[in-house]
């Protein structure tokens, strides 16, 4: 068994921990009871993921004589609706949930955004503690206080910061996802390292084959530089002002194809941000801010762990590169109409700059284009 680290989020009164090992969802009534004013919770989670640990979850807490209600949300980006926020709330009122009370969302990143938004809304706020189910939420959307829902428009454009007052990471439950969700979030790892940490992308190199296989130490090691790194921009930056747009290397590319593919299937969020990552590579290396060599090095990673890697590995039709330049235009980041790019001078180095020619952008989208039309 792989021991359970804490990192600490210093926000403040806002302040929480982290907590990252195997075996924490069986002992969940005990890390979450010194929250609690009374002896009850209410968990959100979605069916597949109440299917595999619900019932382990409401016994931790039965475990310590905490009582439970709990709702099934169906799964998938799809729930991240205005129709599921309003489903939640209402019955978040039903359970007659108070302010002091505490709300679990149980599941991946779409119920930690969906159920973190309730939680910001009711009453004005309520406490919500995040149960990641998925390496994509334990290292990136369960840290933060980035919580929200998405519009026909766009990807989270609906929101609003709430931290939560604990995050248990459980990387015993990693055993249980797909191969393709699970590599889906090894997305997310990989731009801790290409952002900010040279040293730990080369560890993720050197680990591949440690992490392929769900090692427990070293999947526990990656879970948590990734959120130290995470927790470090958002202790600087805590509402993206400058410094957290950072976190979101790889993200324009990839709001645009999730947008492209109808927010589907065909698209996960985690396999976007790795082919966005790519691209910002690209663009970098073509703007003469890095070496050609590190898109290829990173490249070269990604598909040693059979990930996507380029606009090629996306099934079916994509629209050109002038219509997924414009769906770039609706990012969160576009300040004063320029988009903001998440660019790199090498691995480990990204800095933020909406100077960025157009002709640039457009160029590295119709070459990963005509490869995808020659696919």
């Amino acid at each position: 068994m792989t021991m359970t680290e804490t990192v600490h989020v210093p926000l403040g009164e806002r302040a929480y921990d982290v907590r990252i090992g195997a075996g924490l969802l069986e002992r969940a009534g005990a890390e979450i009871a010194p929250l609690l004013h009374r002896k009850r919770v209410v968990v959100v989670s979605d069916a597949t993921v109440a299917a595999a640990h619900l019932r382990n979850f409401e016994a931790a807490l039965s475990a310590e004589g905490i009582g439970c209600a709990s709702l099934e949300l169906p799964p998938g980006e799809a729930t991240k609706c205005w129709a599921q926020l309003e489903r939640v709330v209402e019955w978040l009122l039903e359970q007659k949930v108070e302010r002091r009370d505490v709300v679990v969302a149980l599941g991946g990143g779409v119920i930690g955004d969906l159920v973190g938004f309730a939680a910001a809304i009711l009453r004005r706020g309520v406490r919500f503690v995040q149960v990641p189910t998925s390496l994509l939420a334990q290292v990136d959307s369960s840290v933060g206080g980035k919580t929200g829902i998405n519009s026909p428009a766009g990807k989270n454009l609906i929101g609003a910061f709430h931290q939560p007052s604990l995050v248990l990471a459980d990387i015993a439950v990693l055993d249980t996802l797909t191969e393709r969700d699970f590599l889906a979030g090894y997305g997310e790892v990989v731009k801790y390292g290409l952002l900010g940490d040279a040293a730990f992308f080369d560890w993720l190199e050197a680990n591949a084959d440690a992490i392929t296989a769900r090692d427990r130490e070293a999947l526990s090691y990656a879970v948590k530089r990734s959120v130290e790194m995470k927790a470090e921009i958002v202790v600087r930056d805590e509402t993206e002002q400058g410094d957290r747009a950072l976190l979101n290397l790889g993200h324009t590319f990839c709001h645009a194809l999730e947008a492209a593919t109808g927010y589907s299937d065909r698209l996960l969020h985690g396999e976007g941000v790795a082919i966005g990552c790519a691209l910002a590579f690209e663009l970098s290396a073509r703007l003469g801010l890095c070496a050609q060599e590190d898109p290829s090095r990173l490249r070269a990673h990604l598909r040693r762990m059979g990930m996507k890697t380029d606009l090629a590995d996306i099934p079916g039709e994509l629209p050109g590169a002038e219509r997924l330049f414009e769906l770039m235009g609706q990012d969160k980041k576009v300040v004063d109409g320029a988009i903001r790019f998440i660019l790199a001078r090498g691995i480990g180095q990204a800095f933020v700059t909406a100077d960025v020619p157009r002709e640039t952008v457009l160029g590295v989208l119709e070459d990963g284009l005509a490869a995808h039309r020659a696919a």
